[in-house]
């Protein structure tokens, strides 16, 4: 039974990571290179309770990956571990409810740590970066990121095709529904996420995603 999941699309980075949670975790931590395979493990493995994740992997577009887990399976516990140490970058995945953002450069004993506070039902962070998150006010995308919480997977990805720009009839087509379930789902988007119409929708969910993906590029690993 894993208890844990590395999603990390470099082998040796997953390989080592897994052999320091050998003492915490045993055997039971399971991989995945990329977001689909990733996505396919936690619908198969119902009993993960930690999933360590890499920002920058094929098929994740920065913390849209974070934002898709956190709405499809909320009862997992996301550590983000990454090599991009922006403040802005971290304030928004612990905003999308990240339980611990690790650097990749951490040392052991760091890591354990974080797991540890994280399997105790506390966030983590790194020391000395404490200071600069606690300072800053909320993030504007809080908000943005709690009401996203209320939809439903189906939801989610309505949403997401609705910020690709696609109509009812194409979303319906993609996911295999009829198009009046589609436009029962436009509308419960849209009050629950406080807007007037579905461009507006699209606009708000596409800008998290684009700021996203600059501020990540900006430290690729």
């Amino acid at each position: 039974m894993a208890r844990a999941i590395i999603a990390d699309d470099h082998p040796l980075f997953r390989s080592a990571l897994r052999q320091a949670l050998a003492n915490t975790l045993g055997s039971d931590v399971l991989e995945a290179e990329n977001f689909p395979d990733l996505v396919t493990l936690l619908q198969q493995e119902r009993q993960i309770e930690l999933l360590f994740l890499d920002l920058n992997m094929p098929g994740n577009k920065g913390l849209t990956g974070l934002t898709t887990i956190r709405n499809q399976f909320p009862d997992i516990l996301v550590l983000i571990v990454s090599a991009n140490e922006d403040i802005e970058v971290i304030q928004r995945a612990m905003d999308y409810g990240a339980s611990a953002y690790i650097p990749k450069s951490a040392p052991l004993p760091v890591l354990m740590q974080a797991v540890s506070s994280v399997l105790n039902g506390d966030s983590w962070l790194p020391e000395h970066l404490l200071d600069r998150l606690t300072d800053r006010p909320d993030s504007k995308y809080k908000d943005f990121a709690q009401r996203l919480e209320q939809l439903t997977p189906q939801q989610f990805k309505v949403l997401a095709c609705i910020a690709d720009g696609l109509l009812n009839k194409q979303i319906a087509y993609e996911l295999d529904v009829q198009e009046t379930t589609i436009k029962q789902h436009v509308s419960a988007i849209l009050r629950k996420l406080g807007v007037i119409n579905r461009t507006q929708a699209g606009v708000m969910f596409h800008d998290m995603l684009k700021v996203d993906e600059e501020s990540t590029d900006l430290h690729s690993e």
